[in-house]
C-alpha cells in the first residue's frame, strides 16, 4: 500500500490526492514527479467559500469545477454549483427584474433594491455557512444544485 509523500497517511494505488492532508501524489510510475495544479494549495473549505465571494465567486466556481481535485468532492462541487446559480439570480434579477420596478416611484417601494439586498445577505449567509464547514441549501437554487451534481 502507498502512502502519502506529504503526511505518511496510507493511500490505495489509485489516489491522486491525499484523504488527510489533500496533497497530490506522485503520478504512477513516475517517482517524486506530479503535475501543478492551481488547486493544489487550497483547502476544500476555502474553495468552497470562494464560490460564495459577492460578485466574483462564479469564478472562483468555475475553477472548482473545472479542477480535476475537487470532481470526487460532492460537497465542494454542491457549493460551486450553488454559488453559480446564485450569481445567476443575482443577474436575472439585475438586467431583467429590477428595470421593471423603475416605473413605480422608488422613494415609495424600492423593491428592487430590497431584493438585491436578499441576494447579498444570501452570499454572506453562505459565506458564514460554508466557513463552518455546514452545508446549507438554500431552497431552489440548492435543488437544482443537487441535481447538477
Amino acid at each position: 500500500m502507498p502512502f502519502c509523500s506529504q503526511c505518511g497517511n496510507q493511500l490505495t494505488a489509485w489516489d491522486f490526492f491525499c484523504g488527510k492532508c489533500g496533497g497530490r501524489q506522485p503520478i504512477p510510475g513516475t517517482p517524486g514527479v506530479y503535475r501543478p495544479s492551481p488547486a493544489d494549495g487550497i483547502t476544500p473549505r476555502t474553495a468552497s467559500m470562494l464560490c460564495y465571494v459577492p460578485f466574483v465567486g462564479w469564478i472562483a466556481a468555475l475553477l472548482v469545477l473545472a479542477a480535476e481535485r475537487f470532481r470526487e468532492m460532492r460537497d465542494v462541487r454542491f457549493h460551486a454549483f450553488q454559488g453559480l446559480y446564485l450569481f445567476v439570480a443575482w443577474l436575472l434579477l439585475d438586467w431583467a427584474v429590477v428595470p421593471w420596478f423603475h416605473v413605480l416611484p422608488p422613494h415609495i417601494f424600492p423593491l428592487g433594491k430590497v431584493l438585491q439586498l436578499v441576494i447579498l445577505g444570501l452570499w454572506i449567509l453562505m459565506l458564514i455557512k460554508t466557513s463552518r464547514e455546514e452545508k446549507f441549501s438554500l431552497p431552489l437554487i440548492g435543488e437544482l444544485a443537487e441535481r447538477s451534481l
